[in-house]
């Protein structure tokens, strides 16, 4: 069921979106996002800060120009839980003239989140150059209570490459599937989807330098927040003037040398007519891959850089730059109340970070970088011979920078969440920043007073996305006019201080309701777009700063190098421009033939690529072109024989038939065009030469229609090596026996020497060989196993699965060798002399890592299966070498099965190996054999545990070959005595540990830590409960103090008092699970993260296992 209304969007402040690029086995590309549709990718450039995420392309916030047209989407899913497809697409929906869908992949996205993406729904008819913008917000309905809904929303500029949108980790799949959180009810899943729809102004003909007379950089992948910075530091002229100063030679190289590689990019900024490729740069300092710039941000690569260059410019003019243009100190103190002791230390700062949590503004921020820190109580100071002291601690600055970079922490670690998290709040920022604001209040005593510290906004560095993705781009006023510029990437625009400021505080933005007699609420959304990054220019300093630039600022050198590179970049352009006057010429000759066969072509004549090409102008006649060819390889034009290639529908080709005399009269156009169906550039050309006996050329053998052109090649069964022996005519109506005695004599046999002729294809190609003899042994006797192997041959690259990105060796291999024969050649090369013990694993091409599951034994019949993936053949395998053969492993299961001792505090991990038709109490009773028991005659039990709730208790009798434990924890525990022997009224009842925490604006509950069972009795109190809880987990008395208790029923928790008879909250019995209902204890999370609890992701050593469901307990 779909329905489609007008409705208002709610706001939401949840991380981000990435296209959804699947992670492991679907198609995933070196560089970052694509329009996915579930076929191989085409490699784009990567826009993407992931992963698997990545960048936007481009926002179009600034090429909206009318008012957005929006609608609600209203999806409903039954069957939820039983869905099989990986990936489901909604109903196709209309907003704004434009087809839409919903994508979701109910089990994730290669993640244990829910993955949901907004699609545009007829991406693969649109016409090229197609792009759309939309704002909009995809939530999971909560059908017990709306205010639990889960909405998150951002903004998208949809294209080719980036055709859908959202977000991988929409919320956690234990969530999702937990009935309990009214998520899911009678197995229904609700999802809407707000969409707001923009027209956009069409940008691929937009000329940035005429509009504004600056030009872009290009994004080159994975470069992500650099271009807004160099764009930052191009525009502050003194900073460019010293980077043109600094020493460079002619014989340095860009990508070995950071000075001269950003002397050439401020250059072509400065003089080039469109945008400036930056990957010379990188390569400089070593940024040249994808990961770099994942493991670092913006402000390590702005102290990179700038430390690097301080260290170059050292010993020179320009010495101390970096410095003087950023370099500011502050004092850090701490000053005793009660007694005369002080202590200071004076530091240096190129940059600061200033908090956004919590400040509504960038005084509120410094206001709280100097706040004083009270030191008393338990945390006094030790004031050297005064011992134990109150004191104040705080930091004051001594001196600010000329060129103020101020960092804004959009992006904070939250503890609670265990995880990173963008701050998109409001906050404000001036365009003139006085810090000597209320007498001088940040500056320390020892500041110079007489430095008016009063400054101008020249950068705002914007961050558009979440914390998983996003955009970057700055808007800049080079000048400190009034005008602003946005840089985004290759495309400058003229920007208002409007857009520049305000539109960068980030918080809510509404759009106003374009149905207004439907509904009049506003659409909200939140704006992902925000600063992260200012840079102010002190008002004093300012014409020092933006000083003139001009040629004399540019070594001779550099001038002389850059404009050879725009000469020849412009010839390469005019080249490509011109190439519709030109045809492209390859001929062929012996000589080519002679070099390639055997090398490099065994099945064809000759790789056209690797021939002499000649570039004629189309008007030119053949005749003419005929006298540059007897200039370029010495054969008179008298004594040149053309023939055109003629494809084959095996795609080989073959010299067809010679040039009429008429057509040699044609110009090499109409030439090209006769011969050429495919009508391309190019035209193929054999030329004949014949050779006298002094090496001499002479003219072309007539030919009869009767004549037949064919090609030898000679097999050597001892060399295992193919050659190219020649041409000659035969007759048609011929006999082989005719032409033995000229082959014996191009091979050098003996004229009676005895061959064996073999056709190649359809007998234009003849390969022969001596005849082999009964006591000659070859690996490959005669021509045709000869061309088998070299037609099958494979070099395949193995590496050890615990090092996926090393080659540990190479075999040479055939496509057609069977399973055992692949683990036969491993084993020997790892001198292992069970084959069997080897355990293969193919390649992702796209992800480039190892698949996540091993080939099983024999399943592959031919390495060749072993190597495809999609339609692309891998030449990568890893292994591993197993302590048992791989039959016998795959006949059994192995469970990782965390163990509870009854009087130790932390598990231990087993990994238990058992035939897979096993049961639990096998299990256990091998779990007994490795652990010591509290006592001799104590029983185990096996729980399911998802999350921190205890899902299932598991039968003794259940079979093992289903059990998962890569999803959920197994934990095996002794069973209390008490449990043993359960009075008729008494409840086991389960406990959890949960604290609260904001999601989606409101309070939810999140459980951690390890869930236990608990008897109670009937008419006992919650204050007889807690001494058995306390006992139990031996919390001491200060910290159980402060707990809370509540009774839990479908996440909402209804707190107890001491009086409270527990057992009467526990009567219903009408619930899904156990697990519904339990006892929650509300403290804070102090446990140590450990990795044997939910969602291990550990690889399962034996056998299969799929994602198993929930069980009553």
């Amino acid at each position: 069921m779909t329905i489609v209304t007008p409705q208002p969007l709610d706001q939401e402040d949840e991380e981000m979106l990435v296209p959804h690029t699947e992670l492991l086995e679907g198609p995933q590309p070196v560089q970052g996002p694509v329009a996915f549709d579930g076929t191989p990718p085409i490699e784009v450039p990567q826009p993407m800060e992931v992963v698997g995420q990545p960048e936007v392309a481009n926002t179009a916030d600034n090429q909206a120009v009318e008012e957005p047209q929006a609608s609600r989407f209203t999806w409903t899913i039954e069957n939820f839980s039983r869905q099989t497809n990986k990936k489901l697409y909604s109903d196709v929906f209309v907003v704004g003239g434009y087809k839409w869908r919903v994508l979701i992949f109910p089990k994730g996205n290669n993640v244990d989140h829910l993955s949901m993406y907004l699609d545009v729904a007829d991406s693969s008819s649109l016409p090229y150059g197609w792009s759309r913008y939309a704002q909009f917000s995809l939530a999971v309905v909560n059908q017990v209570h709306n205010k639990f809904t889960i909405k998150k929303d951002t903004q998208h500029q949809f294209h080719a490459r980036e055709s859908d949108w959202g977000f991988t980790s929409f919320m956690a799949l234990s969530e999702l599937y937990d009935p309990s959180r009214g998520y899911l009810i009678h197995d229904t899943c609700i999802i809407e989807a707000d969409v707001a729809v923009r027209k956009v102004i069409d940008y691929w003909t937009y000329d940035s330098k005429k509009e504004t007379g600056y030009v872009g950089l290009k994004n080159q992948g994975a470069t992500c927040y650099m271009n807004s910075l160099l764009q930052t530091l191009y525009h502050i002229p003194y900073f460019r003037k010293a980077v043109y100063h600094m020493p460079t030679t002619e014989n340095d190289i860009p990508t070995g040398s950071i000075p001269l590689a950003l002397q050439s990019l401020f250059y072509k900024l400065q003089y080039n007519e469109t945008s400036v490729a930056t990957k010379e740069l990188t390569k400089s300092f070593g940024w040249d891959t994808y990961d770099s710039f994942m493991q670092h941000d913006v402000q390590e690569l702005n102290r990179v850089l700038c430390e690097k260059l301080e260290d170059k410019m050292k010993g020179t003019v320009v010495e101390g730059t970096i410095q003087k243009l950023f370099e500011g100190h502050h004092m850090n103190y701490i000053e005793c109340v009660n007694v005369d002791f002080k202590s200071t230390r004076k530091e240096s700062f190129y940059d600061l970070q200033l908090d956004v949590k919590g400040c509504r503004d960038v005084y509120a921020s410094f206001d709280k970088y100097v706040e004083v820190e009270r030191l008393e109580g338990d945390n006094k100071y030790h004031a050297e011979a005064h011992g134990l002291q109150d004191a104040k601690k705080g930091v004051l600055f001594i001196d600010f920078p000329p060129v103020l970079q101020l960092q804004l922490k959009r992006f904070e670690y939250d503890f609670t969440r265990d995880t990173m998290v963008k701050i998109n709040d409001r906050y404000e920022f001036p365009l003139e920043l006085d810090l000597d604001r209320e007498n001088g209040k940040y500056l320390s005593p020892d500041a110079d007073k007489s430095v008016r510290n009063l400054y101008t906004l020249h950068s705002v560095l914007v961050h558009s996305g979440g914390v998983h993705g996003g955009h970057y781009y700055a808007f800049i006023r080079p000048t400190l006019s009034d005008q602003w510029f946005k840089f985004d990437d290759e495309r400058v625009t003229k920007e208002d201080m409007k857009r520049a400021l305000e539109e960068q505080y980030g918080g809510e933005e509404e759009l106003p309701q374009t149905n207004p007699g439907y509904n009049n609420a506003p659409f909200k959304f939140t704006k992902y777009s925000n600063a992260y990054m200012l840079v102010y220019i002190r008002e004093s300093d300012k014409d020092k700063i933006i000083c003139d630039v001009d040629d004399k600022d540019i070594a001779e050198h550099l001038r002389i190098r850059l404009k050879k590179e725009q000469e020849e970049k412009e010839d390469k352009r005019r080249y490509k421009a011109q190439a519709h006057l030109y045809t492209i010429i390859k001929v062929a000759r012996d000589a080519d033939l002679l070099e390639q066969i055997g090398k490099d072509i065994y099945f064809d004549l000759v790789d056209h690529d690797k021939v002499h090409n000649f570039r004629i102008q189309k008007q030119t006649p053949f005749n003419q072109f005929k006298e540059e060819v007897a200039k370029q390889f010495g054969v008179p034009v008298q004594y040149q024989r053309f023939w055109i290639w003629a494809k084959r529908q095996n795609h080989t080709y073959r010299p067809n038939r010679p040039l009429t005399a008429m057509e040699e009269t044609q110009s090499v156009g109409q030439l090209r065009e006769v011969s050429n169906k495919n009508n391309n550039a190019e035209l193929k050309l054999f030329l004949e030469i014949e050779i006298g006996p002094e090496l001499h050329p002479l003219p072309p053998p007539d030919k009869s229609k009767e004549d037949i052109l064919l090609f030898f090649k000679l097999y050597d069964p001892e060399k295992e090596e193919l050659r190219y022996v020649g041409r000659f005519f035969v007759k048609s109506s011929g006999k082989p026996t005719e032409i033995i005695l000229k082959l014996n004599e191009r091979a050098g046999f003996s004229p009676d020497e005895e061959i064996e002729l073999y056709e190649i294809e359809d007998g234009d190609i003849i390969c022969f060989q001596k005849l082999p003899k009964a006591e000659e042994k070859y690996r490959y006797a005669d021509v045709p196993s000869f061309l088998e192997y070299v037609k099958n041959r494979q070099i395949v690259h193995f590496r050890s699965l615990d090092r996926p990105k090393e080659d540990d060796f190479c075999l040479e291999l055939s496509k057609l060798h069977t399973y055992d024969d692949v683990v036969e050649r491993v084993a020997q090369k790892l001198n292992l002399d069970d084959p069997s013990k080897i355990r293969l694993t193919p390649h992702n091409c796209y992800s480039q890592q190892p698949k996540p599951h091993p080939i099983k034994y024999r399943v592959a019949e031919h390495l060749l299966d072993m190597l495809v993936h999609y339609n692309q053949v891998s030449d990568i395998l890893y292994y591993e070498v197993l302590d048992i053969p791989l039959p016998e492993l795959q006949c059994l299961k192995t469970l990782k099965v965390a163990f509870h001792h009854a009087n130790k505090e932390e598990p231990v991990i087993h990994n238990i190996r058992l035939p897979k038709q096993s049961t639990v109490g096998e299990v256990l009773n091998e779990i007994k054999s490795k652990v010591t028991l509290s006592h001799s005659n104590a029983e185990l039990r096996l729980l399911e545990v998802f999350y921190h709730k205890i899902y299932k208790i598991f039968p003794l009798t259940e079979k093992i070959e289903n059990i998962n434990d890569q999803y959920w924890t197994l934990r095996a525990e002794e069973i209390p005595e008490e449990e043993k022997n359960l009075g008729p009224q008494d409840r086991l009842i389960h406990v959890y540990h949960f604290t609260k925490e904001a999601a989606q604006n409101q309070m939810q509950v999140q459980n951690f830590g390890e869930p236990f069972f608990l008897i109670i009795h009937e008419n006992e109190t919650l204050a007889d409960i807690k001494v058995r809880i306390q006992r139990k987990l031996e919390v001491p008395n200060e910290e159980f103090s402060k707990w809370k208790f509540a009774f839990l029923s479908l996440g909402r928790p209804d707190y107890l008092q001491d009086s409270d008879v527990v057992s009467s909250r526990f009567q219903r019995r009408d619930v899904y699970g156990a697990w519904e209902q339990y006892l929650g204890l509300e403290h804070s999370d102090t446990t140590p993260k450990r990795s044997f609890t939910a969602n291990q992701n550990g690889k399962d050593t034996g056998g299969d296992s799929g994602l198993c469901g929930f069980y009553d307990v």
